[in-house]
């Protein structure tokens, strides 16, 4: 990924969503050729030279300064994502590492959570939202992760190029968008990641949603919501997910779908799981690498 190119897309399309009336700005009479702020107006807003912004917008710039990074937030109004985005976008570039990145495992202890946890659907997400481990409900809320080849077990993937998937998640456009976003967020922090770039390359020849989501530079970190599915032996589900990460591994993150006690997802789980309950030989979540 070209930082300069992406920190250059990601500014223009921050400053194009602020209106002069949402920064505090009067209409100065010029006629505007772009929507949203100009570049002097949003070096203004945020104390520095336009010359300084219009080079720090093209990754001529250098590193400014933590000040320069908090103003130029504030003007654009960046969420937390955006923020942290943006951060990344302007570290200094850093080599990109010749060997693989080594392969990522879930911890047992973890595996043993995901278990415990059997009342409810569970996973662990690892880089590039690649599930890394499920519980039962989970696979059979969502689709079964463990029993496809191990590069294809990615929740991105799974949204945006498995036909079932438009039919199973409920609000499949927002969902599917959001990934994206996500994705965006690890674009920005994992520059030199092969793997990610392959994914990206893949979801671009396609997926035809793909392409304009990735190019509205959306970020996003997901940390807790509702999920609607629906699934096609019990009906609607619907939950409240909670996502945050296991201490001791920041690139992992622990997914947990939780039902509304004694409503009717809470039944459609209890049956699913009565359903779905292993025989003593039945498989134990996969530990492979991703």
């Amino acid at each position: 990924m070209d930082r300069s190119s992406e920190l250059a897309d990601f500014l223009r399309s921050r400053r194009a969503r602020i209106t002069p009336d949402r920064a505090g700005l009067a209409e100065d009479g010029r006629a505007r050729r772009v929507p949203g702020l100009r570049r002097d107006e949003v070096a203004r807003l945020a104390g520095v030279s336009t010359e300084y912004y219009t080079r720090l917008e093209q990754g001529r710039a250098g590193n400014p300064s933590p000040e320069v990074v908090e103003a130029l937030a504030r003007t654009l109004q960046l969420d937390l994502a955006e923020r942290e985005h943006l951060t990344d976008l302007l570290a200094r570039p850093t080599p990109a590492r010749r060997a693989p990145a080594d392969p990522q495992r879930v911890r047992p202890g973890l595996h043993l959570m995901l278990q415990t946890l059997e009342n409810v659907p569970a996973f662990i997400l690892g880089r590039r939202t690649d599930v890394l481990a499920t519980n039962r409900l989970a696979r059979a809320v969502l689709t079964d992760f463990d029993a496809l080849p191990v590069p294809q077990r990615n929740l991105a993937r799974y949204y945006l190029l498995d036909p079932e998937a438009r039919d199973r998640v409920g609000d499949w456009a927002q969902i599917a968008a959001e990934t994206v976003a996500i994705l965006r967020l690890e674009a920005g922090r994992h520059p030199h990641d092969r793997r990610l770039a392959d994914l990206v390359g893949e979801l671009i020849l396609r997926s035809p949603e793909f392409t304009v989501w990735w190019n509205d530079h959306r970020v996003l970190r997901r940390t807790h919501g509702t999920k609607h599915y629906h699934h096609p032996v019990v009906g609607d589900l619907h939950f409240a997910y909670e996502s945050f990460q296991p201490p001791g591994d920041p690139d992992q993150t622990l997914c947990v779908y939780n039902p509304e006690p004694g409503s009717a997802t809470a039944e459609a789980l209890r049956l699913l799981s009565s359903w779905t309950t292993p025989s003593p030989q039945a498989h134990t979540p996969s530990a492979d690498a991703r």
